[in-house]
């Protein structure tokens, strides 16, 4: 029979487990509203390439996305209220196409993460670039 030291142990050792389990596991977090990234493009995938877009265009994250309802201070990313979000949506599709059509690249690779055209290539830095 165990003691209640020993049961109190495995027990902490079960929670602290549990717990490291937990902290190493991949978000499993679901995108909501991607329509050309793909869906099970991770998080730091993500913001890796809004970031990119940002810097690219001069712009924030308000540029595309529209602020959430009731929270000060807080997006809603899913929202398509913004009609600027479907125009990033048109420019990421044709900056695909062109990388898949004109430029070679590693087959294992997804086209989505291309970046031989990208946004910076055309708009240096500004929302609407010179033409």
């Amino acid at each position: 029979m165990l003691s209640r030291k020993h049961l109190a142990t495995l027990l902490v050792l079960a929670l602290l487990v549990t717990a490291g389990a937990a902290a190493v596991s991949p978000s499993r977090r679901t995108h909501k509203n991607l329509k050309v990234l793909p869906q099970d493009i991770s998080d730091p995938m993500l913001d890796s390439i809004m970031i990119s877009y940002n810097k690219a265009l001069g712009v924030n994250c308000d540029f595309c996305h529209v602020q959430a309802t009731g929270l000060p201070d807080s997006l809603d990313y899913a929202s398509d209220r913004n009609h600027m979000k479907e125009n990033a949506r048109e420019m990421m599709r044709m900056t695909i196409l062109i990388n898949k059509t004109y430029f070679y690249y590693d087959k294992t690779q997804r086209p989505e993460y291309l970046n031989v055209v990208n946004c910076m290539t055309c708009h240096r830095g500004t929302a609407y670039p010179v033409e």
